[in-house]
């Protein structure tokens, strides 16, 4: 469904989620203090804006109150995206997604309102860490400490093999998911399925069960 977002912050994370949302069909209100960088987006995006995101009265007056949807990116100091949060949630936007650098900066983000507080500096520390921990995971989501979802090349053990001769969620702990093959993916892939080279598996659970795979 087409939404409206507004997104405030136009550095590396507040422009990759402009470009994104962007390519998935959604209207989006770009907004930075520094003109150059709304000049450089103005071009590829629904409408761009240069103004303080922190004072209300001109959120305001670019009509923020009117978004259901927003995106706090703002980089660098905490306290301007402390208030432009603030001052989204005062102006009545439902949902506010904001980028926090710090537990505390997330922890005053949350007590002004923010719906939900992203770390994306920790999460991508978090999965380059197990890429370069397991040599056969190509891509990893961290669901809750010691367990995420994984994407992996499967090892030449598994070439040839069954996911159900494999009994990866009895030896491992680890289910089955996904199965990518070339630009196809499968959801919940049958136990039949025989793995071939060039697969992607995608499998949930322990941080342990990589491992063991690893190994």
């Amino acid at each position: 469904m087409k939404q409206s977002v507004l997104v405030i912050g136009l550095g590396r994370f507040g422009t990759a989620a402009v470009r994104e949302l962007m390519l998935l069909g959604h209207e989006v209100l770009a907004i930075d203090h520094d003109e150059s960088r709304v000049n450089d987006l103005a071009p590829d995006v629904t409408h761009a804006v240069q103004l303080d995101a922190s004072d209300a009265d001109a959120l305001k007056a670019v009509g923020a109150g009117e978004f259901q949807h927003a995106i706090v990116g703002i980089s660098g100091a905490a306290e301007p995206s402390i208030f432009a949060t603030m001052a989204l949630k005062q102006l009545g936007v439902g949902n506010v997604v904001a980028k926090a650098g710090t537990t505390l900066h997330g922890s005053i983000l949350e007590r002004v309102g923010a719906d939900r507080v992203v770390y994306p500096e920790r999460e991508m520390g978090a999965r380059v860490a197990h890429l370069f921990a397991f040599p056969d995971v190509t891509d990893y989501i961290d669901v809750a400490p010691g367990f995420g979802i994984v994407m992996l090349r499967p090892p030449a053990p598994f070439i040839g093999r069954t996911i159900g001769e494999l009994d990866l969620s009895r030896r491992h702990q680890l289910s089955p998911i996904g199965l990518r093959r070339g630009g196809k993916v499968t959801v919940n892939p049958h136990r039949d399925e025989r793995l071939t080279e060039g697969d992607q598996l995608i499998l949930i659970g322990r941080d342990a069960g990589i491992e063991a795979l690893d190994r």
